[in-house]
């Protein structure tokens, strides 16, 4: 489905079931919504309780907008752990696929013309090549993100072990080493116009979520006016791993490099299934315990998002609202 652009006036999503207006609008107080997004390359993913959406700016100027069902399985969001860690896989999987899809739809995957390496592998892989392309992708990138994060880390703190004893000291500096890499990373890329502008649909995706939380009319306007900073967002997930596995690996060995950075993969499910109760808990409540660990990471957001224009808002909110729940009774809780 294809929009121009969307007016002030924002119509209910097709099939919508909920209360008479021109949006269903929740009369809680301190509404904290269950529907997460991700920013995409000129489009925001929106996941919902049932479907999921992503709309997409293509060349032309029109918002498209694809959405589909979740899946039907959900035994394991009522385990505690468990559940961080399947949701995670799942949303590593799905925000990368949503991510090539967006290049796609957006015209970045036009090139002027192919090399004879590029018409090889179109020969070969056919139209199954971008699939080829993205599983290379995404084991190349899980690849460089755990060589960043514990391969190097652990490797430069193991010079250091001759001059400081304490175990405890050491997993501390590695931890330090881990959060700075992972800072000076974003610094950087923030820095790439197109990286930038992936940021600044980021920030239209907390906006929007903000203004139906808020209980505001959705509207543009409205959206714009909201902050950018949300406890829920994948920056402050990362940021809770990291400092947790400041505390989880200092109890794992020195002896042995190779035995140290072994034990951290096995470790790694338990580290990411607590972040993800922890930020759960803090996106279910607003109150000095939880604002205090949320304030790291919205700090750290500065980096990840930026303000974004009138038609990017109109991009975040065109996915947002097939997702809303269509019946009240569903449970739209975080």
């Amino acid at each position: 489905m294809a929009l121009r652009g969307l007016t002030d006036t924002i119509v209910p999503p097709r099939g919508y079931r909920g209360r008479k207006g021109a949006l269903h609008l929740h009369n809680k107080k301190n509404f904290k919504t269950s529907i997460g997004g991700q920013a995409l390359i000129e489009g925001v993913m929106m996941k919902g309780v049932s479907q999921s959406c992503m709309a997409v700016r293509t060349p032309s100027g029109e918002i498209d907008v694809e959405t589909w069902d979740n899946p039907k399985a959900k035994w394991y969001k009522k385990v505690p752990i468990i559940r961080g860690v399947i949701n995670f896989v799942v949303m590593l999987i799905e925000g990368y696929r949503t991510l090539m899809k967006s290049a796609e739809k957006a015209g970045f995957d036009e090139a002027e013309s192919e090399s004879k390496f590029d018409q090889w592998l179109s020969k070969v892989f056919g139209e199954k090549l971008m699939g080829v392309i993205s599983v290379v992708a995404l084991i190349l990138g899980v690849a460089l993100a755990l060589l960043l994060f514990m391969v190097i880390p652990a490797f430069l703190t193991k010079f250091l072990r001759p001059m400081i004893g304490s175990q405890i000291a050491l997993s501390a500096i590695e931890g330090v080493i881990k959060i700075a890499i992972f800072v000076g990373y974003l610094a950087l890329v923030s820095r790439m116009e197109d990286i930038h502008r992936v940021f600044e649909y980021h920030g239209a995706e907390h906006k929007t979520i903000f203004c139906y939380e808020h209980g505001n009319e959705m509207t543009v306007e409205n959206i714009l006016k909201e902050k950018r900073f949300h406890p829920r967002c994948g920056t402050s997930f990362l940021l809770i791993v990291l400092v947790l596995s400041i505390l989880v690996f200092s109890v794992v060995t020195w002896d042995s490099l190779v035995l140290r950075v072994v034990l951290k993969f096995a470790f790694l499910p338990l580290v990411v299934g607590v972040a993800y109760e922890i930020i759960k808990f803090a996106g279910r409540h607003d109150n000095p315990f939880t604002r205090a660990i949320s304030a790291p990471g919205m700090w750290l957001q500065r980096l990840t998002t930026a303000e974004p224009d009138a038609s990017q808002v109109e991009v975040a909110l065109a996915s947002f609202l097939p997702v809303l729940p269509k019946d009240e009774s569903e449970d739209d809780r975080w």
